[in-house]
């Protein structure tokens, strides 16, 4: 089955909305933790899980989500999935219990973790030569945009309405996504259907999950939890295993050999230093705006829109450049433009205007427009249509880890920072307990004892810690950068990748 060219970007916009249900959900909750440990009674390490349940299925899951969808039709699974995913977000709406909620999130979990490497799987079926790169940039910058605005749209749901709704929002995307993918999505998949690989799929998936479980409970507990160092040392084991299952494995569920590809190889792993970065100011950046300045939830993501913006002319613009000039010029600008906003926002202090916040935001969503859809484009060009849906779950498990890596480290080099610069003799243990907790818990107590002295000194102490995270975020995207320049080939542009992945791309056969 041949789509015509309307049809073609149509399913391409359903996708996008499916899409962008999955990353709204991956931040829309953090602004309803509070609302949610009234109405649900939810102690502090089920607020943890509500959120991490999400996160560790997704990295578990998305390597054998991408195979099953190259073995057995990619549009079978994919209107699975957003069936899943909307049964799961009705049932998360419904929830009247915290357990229920962690599990229903873990559903979602699942269902997220056959949408994204499906959704972008089916890309080189649809689209050929420049027309992928511009879909590409789309589905990237979709995928992006999610994640900063889900502070925006949770503020304003819950500002207006039941906490439900942040799950119910996403209902509507998935109805029009069904719609579109059932009617005018062809079906495709591997042409040469393997067996298969359970130990693959079973050492991999364990092996990312440990690892992800281990940096989630690092964040929440410390450096020094033995459980945290036992998951990570088990996963990188496991991970070990796989390589050296895989390698003797007649039909592998991860074809290593895709990773002599350079473009493939770092287009992945820069991919992933981009995501390094971009979380780490996500994580800082709303906390600054309620515990430092004071704004609501709502506020908090009106004030992330110059980032939405930079990024959204950053990817539209590095789409102009990647003819002339290839993907390793645009890239390296993108870490130029990211660490160059990054080292900015280090100057960042209490009385500092939004107009210099704005400035730096803008600079560095320019830079994550440039950078990360260009590197997932240069990867997963390199990848012929049967293993484009294993291929780009491989992508995006990489850089899911990278997520929950940097959430742990920046998270516990930010409190660090944060609690060194705390003086609280003489406080209640109470208050005292609640400002080391954390900046946000800090300015309650802080109101509570009346007191502006201890707050100012709370909000300094953030400032701080936030200077740190970007500084380190800002370092990532220079090492980034020096990579890049480094390893990345020379002269290949996304159009070109694209069409070498096309010319050998025989075994893949949409019906």
């Amino acid at each position: 089955m041949v789509l015509k060219n309307n049809s073609r970007w149509w399913v391409l916009f359903s996708l996008s909305l499916g899409l962008m249900a999955v990353s709204l959900d991956t931040t829309v909750l953090n602004v309803a933790l509070p609302t949610l440990a009234v109405e649900l009674q939810a102690s502090t390490s089920q607020l943890q899980w509500i959120l991490d349940a999400y996160n560790l299925i997704l990295a578990v899951v998305l390597l054998p989500a991408g195979m099953l969808g190259d073995r057995y039709g990619r549009k079978k699974l994919l209107l699975g999935a957003l069936l899943l995913f909307g049964a799961a977000s009705a049932a998360c709406a419904a929830s009247g219990t915290a357990g229920m909620l962690i599990g229903m999130r873990a559903f979602l979990g699942i269902g997220a973790a056959f949408l994204i490497p499906l959704s972008i799987s089916v890309l080189p079926v649809l689209f050929k030569g420049e027309e992928r790169t511009r879909a590409m940039m789309i589905w990237m910058t979709v995928n992006m945009l999610g994640i900063p605005l889900g502070p925006l749209v949770g503020g304003y749901l819950l500002k207006h309405y039941h906490w439900s709704s942040v799950f119910l929002i996403n209902l509507p995307l998935i109805a029009i996504a069904l719609t579109a993918v059932a009617l005018l999505m062809p079906e495709s998949h591997s042409e040469h259907r393997p067996k298969l690989d359970a130990g693959g799929i079973i050492f991999s998936s364990t092996g990312l999950g440990a690892i992800t479980f281990g940096f989630i409970r690092a964040g929440e507990q410390g450096w020094s939890d033995h459980a945290a160092w036992l998951a990570i040392a088990g996963g990188i084991l496991l991970l070990i295993v796989l390589f050296l299952w895989e390698r003797k494995a007649v039909e592998p569920l991860v074809d290593f050999s895709m990773f002599r590809s350079r473009s493939f190889t770092w287009g992945t792993l820069l991919a992933t230093g981009v995501t390094f970065s971009m979380f780490g100011l996500l994580f800082g950046l709303p906390q600054f705006f309620q515990a430092v300045k004071g704004t609501d939830a709502f506020g908090t993501g009106l004030r992330l829109l110059p980032l939405i913006g930079g990024t959204l002319a950053g990817a539209k613009i590095s789409e102009l450049f990647i003819p002339r000039l290839g993907c390793k010029a645009v890239i390296s600008a993108g870490f130029v433009l990211l660490g160059a906003g990054l080292a900015l926002g280090t100057g960042t202090g209490l009385d500092t205007g939004f107009g210099y916040i704005a400035l730096w935001t803008v600079i560095a969503g320019a830079g994550l427009g440039f950078a990360l859809p260009t590197a997932m484009d240069m990867a997963l060009g390199e990848l012929t249509e049967a293993k484009s849906g294993i291929g780009s779950a491989l992508v995006m498990a990489t850089r899911q880890v990278g997520a929950s890596i940097s959430v742990a480290l920046l998270g516990s080099a930010l409190s660090a920072v944060y609690r060194a610069n705390l003086s609280l003799g003489g406080l209640p243990d109470g208050a005292a307990q609640a400002i080391r907790k954390s900046a946000a818990a800090g300015t309650t107590a802080a109101v509570k004892l009346s007191s502006p002295e201890i707050l100012a000194m709370i909000r300094s102490a953030y400032i701080h810690g936030m200077e740190i995270l970007l500084w380190i975020c800002a370092g990532s995207a220079l090492i980034s950068l020096f990579l890049g320049l480094l390893f990345l080939p020379r002269g290949l542009n996304a159009a070109a990748a694209n069409t070498t992945g096309s010319t050998r791309a025989s075994d893949s056969t949409p019906s």
